[in-house]
């Protein structure tokens, strides 16, 4: 199972649309990631939102399912749970997540870390570990029971764990849409 995370209020993003709905060369941020995922995983996916489920943002997912995160406030890590959560409710082996902002990550990205023969697979942009992240399901358990920071998603679980972890080199850039400043590099 393949899983965007696009919960957050996108707050550093002066825009008069969410960050979400930022149109490079005409098609929403959103939906460019959601493009890539559905290339790489056919109909096993899902997006996890929460600050913003406006029709706009449900059009943008192009019939992905949607998880509802009641407390992205919290940050990060809780739409990683929801994914997790999601990802075993349909009996998935693993789940693959990325984030809904990076809308450069392309579908070899998401197959190369899907296929990768290891417990948690990261994605490497010229050597620097982005998105998606691959956790097979033997790991769920010890995400759920790391703490950290609620920001961090899986990075705590990679710290704790770096023998479950393989770093699969990628095309592309994980490069995200946080500001309008970072739209405009790519627009």
């Amino acid at each position: 199972m393949h899983v965007l995370l696009a919960a957050g209020a996108g707050e550093r993003f002066s825009g008069p649309v969410h960050k979400l709905l930022a149109p490079i060369r005409g098609v929403p941020v959103l939906t460019l990631s959601v493009r890539a995922m559905v290339e790489a995983a056919g109909q096993d996916c899902a997006v996890v939102l929460g600050a913003d489920i406006s029709a706009e943002l449900l059009e943008a997912l192009e019939g992905c399912t949607t998880v509802v995160n009641p407390q992205w406030r919290t940050g990060q890590r809780s739409s990683v749970l929801c994914a997790v959560g999601h990802a075993r409710a349909h009996g998935a082996a693993q789940v693959v997540i990325g984030l809904g902002d990076q809308p450069f990550v392309g579908a070899d990205s998401w197959r190369a870390v899907a296929a990768a023969d290891a417990p948690i697979a990261v994605a490497t942009y010229g050597g620097r570990r982005g998105n998606p992240v691959k956790l097979r399901s033997d790991v769920w358990e010890l995400l759920e029971s790391t703490g950290g920071d609620p920001d961090a998603g899986a990075r705590t679980l990679m710290h704790m764990h770096p023998e479950l972890v393989v770093e699969v080199a990628c095309q592309g850039s994980s490069d995200d849409i946080d500001t309008r400043e970072d739209l405009t590099k790519w627009i």
